[in-house]
């Protein structure tokens, strides 16, 4: 499949900071940046995940998958699985409880040629800790050796975790976790600097996350309200850990993974004018149609993300309005173009004491 390519403007400035990024290796997988896009529920499907590659992101991670769905034969947890060919340095994240489902799975998930396999133990939803996957699994730690053994033993590449400090503030464990993974040959922990009881409120605990990187054996890859290409870069200069992941951060700021690697004096304001952001929905548009057959399906993926998208630019509430209405792909699209090439010379300010997702999502 041919991919669409952007303006020579467009393509020269995401050259010029992608020559920045600093390829590393995790375990036994190769990354071309510190910075990967973090896993996250009904966003992290193909056509996102190759943006953000486009678009800097050293790596990044499927939206979480069921093992139950997989070996129930569901077709649309079996979709969720695919990988494009056009995707370079894919994870794909799978929870549940139970470690034979979880094998089960993971073979069938590693068909798609994945570069890692990822254990969910992060997700404080709960649909899904009631069940015993996501956060649940950081409770009982004496579980987790066997657990781990058995799901390596199954797949051939590498197996890798995600996880919270903890189930809640009495209870912080994450080192633990981290010291088993290690014996049981776990490639490398992700950690997101909140605790299950938190859910998403207050703030990520870096310091907890740096003092974890620190400490442990394993590469540790640091996650947790990383909004702003400031902090990042500023973060990236100080930190302990191996690399870092962004959720959140990039569903209003696509360049985010980009912009982050400027001078942290650079990275107040943005080097992308709306033009240019409809450039990337243009291609965000191509590989939404080249992965859903149904135009509902594409609708309701490339709304929100265009929306959210808008943020920070001018008259982007009235924009929001005005897409919601949007009934098909063509008004959808049209909107979009109408909205952003009529921004001129404008660059986006976000207000980061806004509330964005307060729910979920790094």
């Amino acid at each position: 499949m041919q991919t669409s390519e952007f303006s020579t403007q467009l393509q020269n400035k995401i050259n010029e900071l992608k020559a920045r990024r600093t390829s590393m290796q995790l375990g036994s997988v190769s990354f071309d940046s510190k910075l990967l896009l973090a896993p996250m529920a009904g966003i992290c499907t193909p056509p996102f995940r190759m943006l953000m590659e486009d678009l800097g992101a050293g790596g990044t991670v499927s939206e979480l998958i069921s093992v139950h769905g997989i070996n129930y034969d569901n077709k649309k947890t079996h979709d969720m699985l695919k990988v494009d060919e056009r995707e370079k340095n894919i994870g794909i994240q799978l929870f549940g409880e139970d470690p034979d489902a979880f094998a089960k799975a993971a073979i069938v998930a590693q068909r798609q040629n994945p570069k890692f396999i990822d254990i969910n133990m992060g997700c404080p939803v709960r649909k899904v800790v009631a069940k015993g996957g996501g956060s649940a699994m950081m409770k009982e730690i004496e579980t987790l050796g066997p657990f781990f053994r058995k799901v390596k033993a199954a797949i051939d590449v590498p197996l890798t975790i995600k996880i919270r400090m903890g189930w809640d503030a009495e209870d912080i464990n994450a080192d633990k976790i981290e010291h088993i993974a290690k014996e049981e040959g776990v490639e490398w922990v992700a950690i997101h600097g909140r605790t299950r009881a938190q859910q998403y409120t207050g703030l990520s605990n870096w310091e907890y996350i740096e003092w974890l990187a620190q400490n442990t054996k394993l590469p540790l890859i640091g996650n947790g309200d990383l909004h702003q290409p400031h902090q990042v870069a500023k973060r990236l200069k100080q930190t302990n850990c191996d690399a870092l992941m962004i959720a959140r951060g990039c569903l209003r700021n696509p360049f985010i993974f980009l912009e982050s690697l400027q001078d942290e004096s650079e990275t107040y304001n943005s080097l992308f004018k709306g033009s240019e952001y409809f450039e990337v929905i243009e291609r965000l548009y191509q590989y939404t149609n080249e992965t859903y057959t149904q135009e509902r399906a594409r609708l309701v993926q490339l709304r929100k993300l265009i929306v959210w998208f808008a943020a920070g630019f001018p008259g982007c509430a009235k924009f929001r309005g005005e897409m919601f209405k949007s009934k098909t792909l063509e008004d959808t699209m049209n909107n979009a173009q109408k909205y952003f090439m009529g921004l001129g010379d404008s660059y986006k300010k976000i207000n980061y004491d806004e509330i964005f997702m307060s729910s979920g999502h790094g």
